[in-house]
């Protein structure tokens, strides 16, 4: 007769070892962070005037509100993509700081009993 003691008690302890180990696991999300589409603008590099090879008054004068134009939409274009990236960021924070719900053990008949 072959003794079976001593295999059951080895399966039970490698069974509660493995029980144990994966206890301690937090589930993993499935769900991918939320990812926001930068605007076109904010992609484009900026454009600025250049004065002509042989400039006039005309030109300067030209010249100055064009650039103070293209500045101005360029820094806009730039604070669209900086608000976006913020945006995106509080939005992934906000997805993992969600409260996982509480797993509840129910084991010999009580539930929160290990």
């Amino acid at each position: 007769m072959m003794p079976t003691i001593p295999f059951r008690t080895i399966a039970l302890l490698a069974c509660a070892t493995m029980i144990a180990s994966c206890a301690g696991l937090r589930p993993t999300s499935s769900v991918a962070p939320p990812r926001l589409t930068l605007p076109q603008l904010a992609s484009r590099p900026c454009d600025l005037y250049r004065l002509p090879d042989d400039p006039g008054v005309a030109d300067l004068d030209v010249g100055y509100m064009t650039r103070g134009r293209q500045i101005v939409e360029c820094d806009l274009a730039r604070r669209m993509a900086v608000e976006t990236l913020l945006a995106e960021r509080e939005a992934i924070d906000r997805s993992r700081a969600r409260p996982r719900p509480s797993v509840r053990v129910r084991a010999f008949g009580r539930e929160g009993s290990p």
